[in-house]
């Protein structure tokens, strides 16, 4: 029992870290409907399995050599297990200075990060803190400049290795918002998270407005106009089950394979339905969920994103227990057409895919870009051309059934040039430069114009031009390789899935070219 006294202090300190911010700070954060940052990693990692980095550092006041208060650190990092697998994981303490820098000690976030980085495995962020604060100038008797530092480096790093995960759970400013954004994916909580750069405040003070911390941050602006924040929730346990959900489809890190669950479908199944689900008028919509509930494994499909550009849904699914990237357009909303919102969802979301080797699957009804006004105001074109790229800039298999449109450049997006890729038609299929109606006015002009009845000639143009629109004339040309019985998709889907296993193996490792960008 010799060292049963520095045994005792120990466990003593470690007390004192458990205490948080003291009773005070926790009763604040219990009244503000949030969790402290321990209860948050109880209920998140698999139970017994957390492992605390660091737990004895904080601030301490001694008289000659008894401790006599602690304050720890404002942020816990560790290890633990989700679903049995390891992960880093890292939460700030808003019961301790509000999160805010001046009460950090060295740097554990930091820290953290290396381990992700170094031991490839997933990096988790649970997000509840204020950021910069002027008290440190008078910490440290001056200001300084702001520079990138390590930190920024190992982030750039890790997002190219492993998956990495911020979940906001309170007011989050300066930069801890910005790490809410340098993550795989993210989400928040309604009701309690608020996400930006500066607070209120800060507002107040630069703009010369007041301004509520909701109004400024909560999901209206982050997830449903900015789309800064991919998902939201109700409550954080949903937050924390989703989070689960989230990396039950992806590796630990690039040089694994995806992981396979048992498969709880039928790879042979046909689905009625499928033969009637695209309206033979070309101006009805269709219900695009329904689509991939026929074609993906039953239960499976994870959306991302849903709430921002919302004429494209993308997210992950299951094929015959294989993970997948899955995308298709929404005709309910724009038509489907690619705004800048769908584009940079997409692009994001072909990154993240290309990144940790997830085989894709379009289900393709694209009208091409947004027009008018408002969208030429948005920028649409040069959207239009980094989608461009991102799609060359791809190496994951491919497969892209063609459900009903596909015109102009963004129709183009449909392949990848290339590597494992193919492409299938359904009946429904219509495809060209650019649409007929509204093209003819512009190509038979001068006919039309000249004609005794515009309108009987713009029509009868049209018509013309309809009839030999057909994709089994496209077929005789084998401009389309196939055309298929659309019950034939979740075959034919789970044949090229099961194939792209062999491909997938040689990718394995960091994806070349361009990095993933938040």
């Amino acid at each position: 029992m010799v060292w049963q006294p520095e045994i005792d202090e120990l466990k003593h300190r470690e007390h004192l870290a458990e205490q948080m911010g003291g009773p005070e700070g926790v009763q604040r954060q219990h009244g503000r409907g949030k969790l402290t940052v321990r209860e948050r990693i109880t209920r998140l990692s698999d139970p017994g399995s957390f492992q605390e980095i660091g737990k004895l550092a904080g601030g301490a006041t001694y008289e000659g050599e008894k401790l006599v208060s602690f304050r720890p650190a404002n942020s816990v990092v560790g290890l633990c297990t989700i679903d049995g697998r390891k992960v880093i994981l890292t939460g700030g303490d808003f019961t301790v200075r509000g999160g805010a820098a001046d009460a950090a000690v060295g740097n554990k976030g930091a820290h953290g990060l290396r381990l992700a980085l170094n031991w490839k495995l997933p990096f988790i962020r649970l997000l509840d803190a204020t950021g910069g604060s002027v008290r440190t100038f008078e910490q440290i008797g001056r200001t300084y400049i702001p520079e990138a530092n390590e930190y920024c480096a190992i982030n750039a790093r890790l997002l190219d290795i492993a998956p990495v995960v911020s979940a906001v759970l309170g007011s989050v400013a300066g930069l801890p918002a910005v790490e809410a954004c340098l993550a795989h994916w993210s989400v928040m909580v309604k009701g309690i998270s608020q996400v930006f750069p500066g607070g209120p405040p800060v507002v107040k003070a630069a703009l010369g407005y007041d301004i509520t911390k909701e109004d400024l941050g909560d999901e209206r602006t982050q997830v449903h106009e900015g789309g800064v924040i991919d998902n939201l929730v109700d409550s954080e346990e949903e937050a924390f089950q989703i989070i689960r959900k989230f990396l039950s489809y992806l590796p630990s890190n690039v040089y694994e394979m995806p992981p396979r669950t048992e498969p709880q479908d039928d790879p042979e199944r046909r689905e009625e339905k499928l033969l009637s689900a695209i309206p033979r008028d070309k101006k009805k919509g269709y219900n695009p969920y329904q689509i991939l509930k026929w074609v993906l494994d039953k239960d499976s499909f994870f959306e991302i994103a849903p709430f921002y550009g919302r004429s494209r849904v993308v997210g992950f699914g299951r094929v015959n227990g294989y993970p997948v990237g899955a995308m298709i357009n929404n005709p309910m909303y724009l038509g489907g057409s690619m705004d800048g919102a769908a584009g940079s969802k997409v692009i994001r979301f072909l990154q993240l895919c290309n990144t940790f080797h997830l085989p894709l699957v379009y289900l393709a009804d694209e009208p091409g870009f947004m027009v008018g006004l408002e969208a030429q105001k948005q920028g649409i074109v040069r959207a239009g051309a980094k989608i461009v790229l991102a799609t060359c800039n791809t190496r994951m298999p491919w497969i892209t059934f063609v459900i009903r449109q596909l015109y102009g450049v963004a129709g183009q997006n449909h392949q990848r040039p290339g590597g494992m890729y193919r492409r299938i038609a359904w009946p429904s299929a219509q495809w060209g430069s650019m649409h007929i109606e509204g093209g003819a006015s512009a190509a038979y002009r001068r006919e039309i114009e000249s004609a005794p009845d515009p309108e009987a000639k713009r029509q009868e143009i049209e018509r013309k031009l309809q009839a030999i629109a057909s994709p089994f004339r496209t077929a005789e040309a084998f401009n389309i390789e196939e055309i298929i019985d659309p019950r034939e998709t979740r075959p034919i889907l789970c044949d090229f899935v099961e194939m792209a296993q062999s491909e997938i193996k040689t990718q394995l490792g960091p994806t070349p070219g361009p990095s993933f960008w938040p």
